[in-house]
């Protein structure tokens, strides 16, 4: 049993410090907002009243937080808080320059670090089949990787400090611009008087396929667990979505890739939670692109 502090009990956070507590490690969690202290302590989560008490004692801290200047101002504080040798796993997704100030944090605090984001969605934060995608030093990722399992399905040593943040932006990028590609092609079999079913059958098994289409389809019918059969409740909101591939530009002009795909993916998102859908599936963004076509 390990005694862990989580910080940051959200969608992902909860359901992923619930896990831990299901392996039998001590969990105490921290959150600012009641309701998220109150779902994870019905999960068997030890709630905490500040960070202090929740990182008092604790082996391992785990942080699930919004950007990067929040995991900064956690991990400054922990800087006073946690004892030497205390292995620091952030979990958020956040630029690379903050992953890498956070491990700088953690090497004051002569602690192991990894930066460890999850692709899979909240439903794969409950059933503990996440991909982490981790940064750290070998050393880091032996310690940690156990929990990681415990969390999740798949774990990806990436390389070292901030590496894993780079595959994950690289990773969504694709995604964003993936589940585009799809619902444009949806959009046109519309036009053309092709059946939604009679598209999957086709692209499903040929040179289209991909992710977007095979598991996450953004039209109702041909893949009955996709978020379009329950009127695009997210798995994966278009707020995140549009977070990261803004991410993905800023990564993009500070290291000289070019990402035209890229650029128009998160413009796109941009605007489609500028009018008010960031709530919604990002695989609604069909409904934006059938606006544009009048549809």
């Amino acid at each position: 049993m390990t005694k862990i502090a989580f910080v940051g009990l959200g969608n992902m956070g909860g359901p992923m410090a619930a896990n831990l507590v299901k392996a039998g490690h001590e969990v105490r969690g921290f959150d600012l907002s009641d309701a998220s202290v109150k779902s994870a302590a019905e999960a068997g989560v030890t709630p905490a009243g500040s960070l202090a008490e929740a990182v008092s004692d604790a082996e391992c801290v785990i942080t699930m937080l919004p950007k990067g200047q929040h995991v900064i101002a956690v991990w400054t504080d922990l800087t006073t808080l946690v004892a030497e040798g205390t292995l620091l796993i952030d979990c958020s997704t956040v630029d690379v320059a903050s992953a890498r100030q956070a491990h700088e944090l953690a090497s004051v605090m002569n602690c192991m670090s990894l930066d460890a984001p999850v692709s899979g969605g909240t439903s794969g934060a409950s059933a503990g089949t996440l991909t982490f995608m981790v940064g750290g030093s070998d050393k880091a990722f032996a310690l940690g990787l156990p929990l990681l399992e415990t969390m999740g399905k798949k774990i990806v040593h990436c390389g070292s400090a901030g590496a894993g943040q780079a595959a994950k932006i690289c990773n969504n990028m694709i995604l964003g611009i993936s589940m585009i590609g799809v619902c444009e092609a949806f959009g046109l079999a519309e036009k053309l008087g092709l059946s939604h079913q009679a598209l999957f059958d086709v692209a499903s098994t040929s040179s289209g396929q991909c992710w977007s289409l095979t598991t996450y389809c953004p039209v109702p019918g041909p893949v009955p667990a996709s978020p379009a059969n329950n009127d695009y409740r997210p798995g994966f909101a278009a707020t995140l979505m549009s977070k990261d591939l803004t991410l993905s530009q800023e990564a993009a002009k500070q290291s000289g890739a070019a990402t035209p795909l890229g650029e128009h993916a998160a413009a796109l998102y941009a605007e489609f939670e500028k009018a008010g859908h960031g709530a919604e599936d990002f695989s609604a963004i069909i409904r934006m692109l059938r606006e544009k076509a009048g549809g």
